[in-house]
């Protein structure tokens, strides 16, 4: 597919002979030759001046899922739209495995990208509305596995939280250790419940009054042999946060299968947190934490996208989320600066806009401390005074290009 990124429309004057769209594939971009219409009764919908898509042609009234729900009138705009910014996570791998030197903070006062200037590119000029700001465990603590946090290291993470937070965009607190200390499982032979509960009650007594922190429990679990136990694990953190204080703030549950929003049912994720409540019963701003890549093996490791991943996950995981009556935000997406990747990712967007009653939005991975040349780089680059951003953002990504965030 043939990115182009120049300005200004060009209406739907031509019509190519090379046959019908599928439903939700492309039908329109500036420069396009592909198919100008669609199959099976769906429309060509203008999104913005790079995209257009076949969408049902009863799109825009409510559908209808194999429970009765249906999917409200008032979808269409996403809540939350942002980037990653990471570095103090860098040398944490999917063991657990780390150490608090290999975090490489993006503060420019220790040597990294300008964290908090990209942050505030990003609100201003882009429309992004919120920041995760992965930590590793080993860093919050000096390599210790307790819930104390080491203060020195925690005021360099705390210093990157207060830029997010002045951006006025709502900021996550991300435990990026995939649910294990050194190879073993939190709850099922690792850090005891416990032990886990009193770090979330250390993090979360320090931001219980910032109604825009969001707290994500943990990053990527997987693998864990049992996921009753592991519902236990994340239940004794939700509770640790609600009794330090921080009643309100969301809090994202963490399934297994590194979060894939395409197996959070079918791996018996859904169903062992949909246990997880507040101390009062209710599951108030309990939002189950999804991750889905549009590479050939959803891992985020290849530049060429392959799916918008609406079939096989967006679309069963709405339907089940609105049948339950519990959201989710998909907190780690991404994909490579090519033309693939920009024809895909505009349709999962497009899509998760369409169903922002169950869906609350997307965050980008990644920028902060990440080089232009890596595989998933949204780290924008700054000129003069001037930010350029990456392909991927300016052309999909950014809500002041796709118009699809509130």
């Amino acid at each position: 597919m043939k990115a182009v990124h120049a300005l200004g429309f060009i209406g739907f004057t031509a019509f190519s002979v090379r046959g019908q769209a599928a439903l939700y594939a492309q039908c329109e971009w500036l420069g396009w030759t592909g198919a100008t219409t669609c199959d099976n009764g769906a429309d060509c919908n203008y999104k913005n001046d790079y995209y257009s898509q076949c969408l049902p042609a009863s799109a825009t009234t409510n559908t209808a899922s194999t429970c009765g729900a249906s999917r409200p009138a008032s979808a269409g705009k996403l809540k939350y739209a942002g980037v990653n910014i990471a570095g103090f996570d860098f040398g944490t791998d999917t063991n657990g495995d780390g150490s608090a030197s290999s975090a490489y903070p993006p503060l420019p006062q220790y040597y990294g990208a300008d964290g908090p200037a990209q942050m505030a590119h990003f609100v201003k000029d882009d429309k992004f509305n919120i920041f995760r700001l992965p930590v590793s465990w080993q860093f919050l603590t000096d390599n210790v596995g307790t819930g104390t946090l080491n203060q020195a290291y925690f005021a360099e993470y705390d210093t990157l939280v207060q830029a997010c937070l002045a951006t006025g965009a709502s900021c996550v607190i991300d435990i990026h250790n995939y649910a294990r200390w050194y190879g073993a499982i939190i709850g099922q032979g690792g850090p005891s419940n416990e032990v886990f509960a009193s770090l979330w009650n250390s993090l979360a007594s320090h931001y219980a009054s910032e109604s825009r922190i969001v707290f994500g429990i943990m990053n990527e679990p997987h693998d864990l042999p049992n996921i009753t136990l592991w519902a236990q694990t994340v239940q004794a953190a939700v509770t640790a946060i609600r009794n330090a204080g921080a009643t309100t703030q969301m809090i994202l549950l963490p399934c297994d299968n590194y979060s894939s929003a395409e197996t959070l049912v079918s791996d018996g994720s859904a169903e062992a947190l949909s246990v997880v409540t507040n101390p009062d019963g209710s599951h108030t701003n309990l939002v189950f934490d999804v991750h889905k890549y549009l590479d050939y093996d959803s891992s985020g490791t290849s530049d060429t996208c392959v799916t918008n991943n609406i079939a096989e996950a967006w679309e069963p995981l709405s339907q089940w989320l609105r049948c339950n009556g519990r959201q989710a935000l998909n907190t780690e997406t991404g994909g490579g600066n090519t033309a693939s990747c920009e024809e895909y990712m505009c349709q999962q967007i497009q899509y998760m806009a369409e169903n922002s009653d169950v869906i609350l939005g997307y965050v980008g991975w990644s920028a902060g401390n990440f080089a232009s040349t890596y595989v998933l780089s949204e780290t924008p680059s700054e000129n003069g005074g001037t930010w350029i951003d990456q392909p991927l953002v300016k052309s999909c990504m950014a809500p002041s290009v796709n118009n699809l965030v509130a």
